[in-house]
């Protein structure tokens, strides 16, 4: 009882915080311009990056600051090179960078798996600092992608469903039957039964939304795989945080958000499942 009472105060905690960021990151996503959002995005990853930067072991603020500061030049030169808030886009820029982001997830997929023998390919700095780069402005260029798209708005809450859909199935199903760890040396707390609950949720939220939303143009099965490939990056977001987490030593990137952690570890599952959904859209010619 005491195990449930706790669980149940951590939730009402990750509910309450949510609810707070939600809100008004929803506001900003309805009314604000495709511009004006980008700057809130850049301001949310940014604080990520902050925390990343202690991640990837640069200590004194003045390293983290250059970090910062790196982060946001490239932020503003992806925008350059794709001329991303000019009349004329240039879209196959667009997607190389995205590409490049989902390419860096695929290597990410084969660490996580070797995890811990693929320690001695990322333990240093210079290598960390890199994967954070590779795996926070992509994110960005990816939400501003969704955002400048003809249905943007639509897009983006439906990315943030899928990635919710997939949290809370995983949560439920996995405290209620998981057993057998999915990456013991990553996240003992994570199960296979918790990693098909929530493909299954992501899968049902699509489904739903299809039979809401559907028209002549967009069959289910393309629907299903789009939402289940995003699920599956949203799960490799959240190990590959808990990876490098867990060879620093810390439990959570940060104390910002109550019952949550860190900016990162807010949106850890966002950074994998953004550049993904986006490039499956791209992909799709949607």
């Amino acid at each position: 009882m005491i195990e449930l009472g706790g669980s149940l105060t951590v939730l009402k905690q990750r509910v309450i915080t949510a609810v707070i960021m939600v809100v008004p990151i929803s506001v900003g996503i309805i009314g604000l311009s495709a511009l004006w959002l980008a700057g809130l995005f850049a301001a949310l990853v940014l604080m990520a990056a902050w925390e990343w930067a202690a991640l990837a072991g640069l200590i004194s603020f003045c390293s983290k600051t250059i970090f910062i500061l790196g982060s946001a030049l490239l932020m503003v030169v992806a925008a350059w090179y794709s001329q991303l808030f000019d009349n004329a886009v240039i879209w196959d820029r667009v997607q190389d960078i995205i590409g490049l982001g989902c390419l860096w997830w695929a290597i990410a997929l084969l660490w996580v798996r070797s995890f811990p023998a693929s320690v001695v390919i990322w333990q240093s700095t210079f290598m960390r600092v890199l994967m954070g780069l590779l795996t926070l402005i992509p994110t960005w260029l990816a939400l501003v992608y969704l955002r400048l798209h003809e249905h943007g708005i639509e897009l983006i809450f439906i990315l943030f469903a899928l990635v919710a859909a997939a949290d809370i199935g995983a949560y439920f199903t996995g405290r209620a039957w998981g057993k057998t760890p999915l990456a013991p040396a990553v996240s003992p707390g994570k199960s296979w039964v918790g990693f098909g609950g929530g493909l299954a949720s992501s899968s049902m939220l699509a489904c739903i939304l299809w039979l809401l939303f559907r028209t002549s143009e967009h069959s289910l099965l393309p629907v299903l795989v789009i939402a289940v490939v995003t699920a599956l990056a949203a799960v490799l977001g959240d190990l590959l945080e808990s990876m490098v987490k867990r060879q620093q030593g810390v439990k959570d990137s940060g104390r910002i958000l109550p019952g949550h952690g860190g900016m990162l570890d807010r949106i850890d599952s966002i950074t994998a499942a953004a550049p993904v959904f986006a490039l499956c859209i791209m992909l799709a010619g949607w």
